[in-house]
């Protein structure tokens, strides 16, 4: 029972710490409730189904510009996961719009803004 405790500690530590020092998702620009509600929902959706071509477009992006490309693969991977995983919790919490879990990279730029 302690240990469970402990990770969920952690996990909601993972995900309030980066909150403090991120601009807000550009779903929270909504004017009403039901705007920003329906706009987190449409954004974790898209970040929780496309979040994981980040393994392709990050590194393919890095070599392109001259970086690293390990770095570039490991820049991928980080936010493959961040934008899969933030964006499940977008759609676990979309009722609940003053929750706002910020993505690497502001989330996956496929399919417009």
């Amino acid at each position: 029972m302690g240990k469970r405790v402990g990770i969920v500690v952690c996990g909601i530590a993972l995900l309030v710490g980066p909150m403090t020092a991120s601009a807000a998702s550009p779903w929270a620009e909504g004017a009403t409730y039901s705007e920003q509600a329906l706009g987190k929902l449409k954004y974790g959706l898209k970040n929780a189904l496309l979040g994981w071509t980040s393994l392709v477009r990050t590194p393919v992006q890095a070599s392109q510009e001259g970086d690293n490309i390990l770095v570039g693969i490991g820049r991928g991977v980080w936010d493959a996961v961040g934008q899969t995983v933030g964006g499940a919790a977008h759609v676990v919490t979309f009722p609940i719009t003053a929750i706002d879990v910020p993505l690497p990279g502001g989330g996956t730029d496929i399919l417009g803004g």
